[in-house]
């Protein structure tokens, strides 16, 4: 059995479940992989299922329910280890469910049987669990759940502009309407939710109320999207330490039902009150102005990173770091990073989807078939749509499409466009008033995209000299 799980829930989780089951195919193993994406759990894994499981692989950046495997050998890895080297993956699952079964065998009556806990670290010994742990899989999380939030407020402030950039201030109107839902509502929302659920995956149920409150604190105090992370992480771990408390087993129904949330919500509210929220909320307003008053070379070389960011991962850890950090811009009326991160997310499969139109005899057939579907992807922001090519080529690719991305981004930001909306590619560019530029917007996306081709063409074309000269 398999589960794999990622921030957006749209691309990687899906590829990571493909790769398992082309890779179980070819091993002659029969595998089950649930995927927990953005439609929710699918193809989910029933109790007879997880009963009848030899091993279990959980393949996720994000936070999984592992209680359901209990007494189930885990191999835990990060999602881009599963899409690359699937056979292996299932190779040591494999591995340890035959070291299960030996040890069950020899020791049922002399050895009492490792612990489910050990039987997961010691899997973790031989396969790293995700690059993506700890404190940035908590925020990566958050991040998951914050996202619905975030495009639909992001999409509904788009269209109200579409009457209009000061349509929505008549009362009453359509566009008042969409400000109000998507404005008013969803993006007042998305920090209380990123904070919520950080301390969610930390503390489990028990960290949702005091993070949540602590990132609607943080958005009451001016301290915007850091305040709300700072928030998450604060009362998640404070929830896990008074879980950890032990008291009398009659005052434990007294103790999670009661003391935990009063206490933990008092806490995190009191310091996010009277010691961390000004701080936080000073950083931001000196980010806010920093931001503002950029010179074009200091903007430039900003979107050059944050290009760079967005491509290097292709919808990984790095990526959406760089994201997260634009749509944390948009709450504060800060739009310039949000137009040179998607700029930059949507060149590297446009440009390997050019690549491939330009100069077939330098791809395989499969990979000309992924420049097919790429430019759908592309044109809609799904960076992803680039990872069959850097899967199959890293070490020319990768730094091609960073190259391309970080230009697109640098260029972006050095124009001073800027983007209202959080996600949509070419059909948010299209609206009306959603960029303050579109023409200039699309010309910085079509030169990234001719960069990136141009880049991945060169180098691959040297390196094949390169190797038929040796």
């Amino acid at each position: 059995m398999a589960t794999t799980a990622c921030p957006t829930g749209i691309a990687h989780t899906y590829m990571a479940a493909e790769a398992l089951e082309n890779a179980a195919k070819k091993l002659g193993v029969e595998i089950k992989v649930e995927t927990q994406g953005a439609r929710g759990a699918e193809n989910q894994l029933s109790k007879k299922d997880i009963e009848e499981a030899d091993a279990v692989i959980v393949a996720a950046a994000t936070k999984v329910d592992l209680s359901r495997f209990k007494g189930k050998p885990i191999v835990e890895v990060p999602l881009q280890e599963a899409i690359k080297n699937a056979e292996a993956v299932l190779q040591r699952a494999i591995e340890l469910a035959k070291e299960e079964r030996a040890h069950k065998k020899e020791t049922a009556q002399k050895v009492p049987k490792k612990s489910d806990e050990a039987r997961k670290s010691s899997s973790k010994d031989i396969i790293p669990v995700s690059s993506v742990s700890g404190a940035y899989r908590h925020l990566l999380t958050g991040v998951s759940f914050m996202i619905p939030f975030v495009v639909a407020g992001g999409v509904l402030i788009a269209l109200s502009f579409v009457f209009g950039i000061h349509a929505f201030e008549k009362e009453g109107t359509l566009a008042w309407a969409l400000m109000k839902i998507g404005g008013g509502a969803a993006f007042k929302l998305f920090v209380p939710v990123l904070a919520g659920y950080i301390a969610y995956s930390i503390a489990d149920k028990p960290g949702l109320a005091p993070g949540m409150i602590g990132g609607f604190l943080a958005v009451d105090m001016g301290a915007g999207f850091l305040g709300g992370i700072v928030a998450g992480y604060l009362a998640g771990y404070l929830v896990d330490y008074l879980k950890k408390v032990k008291v009398p087993e009659y005052l434990s129904g007294l103790y999670i039902i009661f003391v935990i949330p009063v206490v933990s919500v008092l806490v995190v509210g009191l310091l996010m009150v009277y010691v961390i929220g000004n701080p936080i909320a000073s950083v931001t307003t000196a980010l806010r102005n920093w931001l503002n008053g950029m010179s074009d070379m200091e903007a430039a070389a900003f979107g050059f990173i944050l290009g760079a960011m967005m491509a290097f991962d292709m919808g990984g850890p790095v990526n959406k770091a760089a994201y997260t950090f634009a749509v944390g811009l948009l709450s504060e009326n800060i739009f310039t990073p949000m137009a040179a991160v998607m700029a930059a997310g949507m060149t590297p499969p446009l440009g390997l989807a050019l690549a491939t139109t330009l100069k077939k005899e330098l791809f395989t057939e499969d990979e000309i078939e992924a420049g097919k579907a790429a430019w759908i992807l592309g044109i809609s922001f799904i960076t992803e749509g680039a990872i069959p090519f850097a899967a199959a080529d890293p070490f020319r690719v990768i730094p091609s499409i960073m190259a391309g991305s970080a230009i697109t981004g640098a260029l972006s930001m050095a124009l001073g466009i800027e983007l209202r909306a959080p996600h949509g590619g070419i059909f948010a560019i299209i609206m009306p008033n959603v960029v303050n530029n579109p023409l200039a917007y699309l010309g910085v996306i079509a030169i990234g995209t001719v960069v990136t081709a141009l880049i991945v063409i060169a180098v691959k074309k040297y390196t094949r000299r390169e190797v038929t000269s040796s």
